[in-house]
């Protein structure tokens, strides 16, 4: 998965970029489920303590939030652009509603994981795009072997959903970098 020297490659891109995310840098990684996204995030944050990583598992209304996730990413990104907090509502999985309402500080990197994070309203002020992908079969044993028999069900719908939300958005047409893992 995304290993140490694919995500140093990520921050020296980001490093060589000017700031994108008012004084800050945004890095999103996409891609569809259980490809990788959250390790190599993980490796980007590692890399760089001072980062802020926000998933966007926590942003989705649901199975079938994606759609509406825009929204949410508005309140989040627009105002980090402006220098001010962004802020984003948590969605509670178990509850099955919202919960808190997370604040976002302003940094250096913003590191922005999870499908829809390369969402067209939101490509002025990404620093970097990074697409992972993994094998149909590979994807699906990792996200049941993370999410169990909570995701079975959904895994076919979920991903439908997030390849119609590809191809609207061009994501994969876009990106800076592919991790192939």
């Amino acid at each position: 998965m995304g290993s140490p020297s694919e995500a140093a490659a990520v921050v020296e891109l980001a490093r060589s970029r000017p700031a994108s995310l008012g004084a800050g840098r945004l890095i999103c990684v996409d891609g569809p489920s259980g490809s990788g996204k959250t390790t190599l995030a993980g490796e980007i944050v590692r890399l760089e303590p001072s980062a802020a990583l926000v998933h966007m598992d926590d942003l989705f209304e649901g199975w079938d939030g994606l759609p509406r996730v825009d929204a949410q990413l508005d309140g989040l990104l627009r105002p980090l652009g402006g220098g001010r907090p962004g802020t984003y509502r948590r969605y509670d999985w178990v509850a099955g509603a919202y919960a808190e309402t997370v604040t976002v500080a302003p940094a250096p990197l913003v590191v922005l994981e999870g499908v829809g994070s390369g969402s067209l309203g939101v490509a002025d002020l990404v620093t970097v795009l990074v697409w992972v992908e993994a094998a149909h079969d590979v994807r699906m044993a990792r996200g049941l072997a993370r999410d169990g028999d909570a995701f079975a069900p959904y895994w076919e719908a979920w991903a439908v959903g997030e390849q119609a939300h590809f191809d609207r958005h061009g994501t994969r047409d876009r990106v800076d970098l592919v991790v192939r893992t």
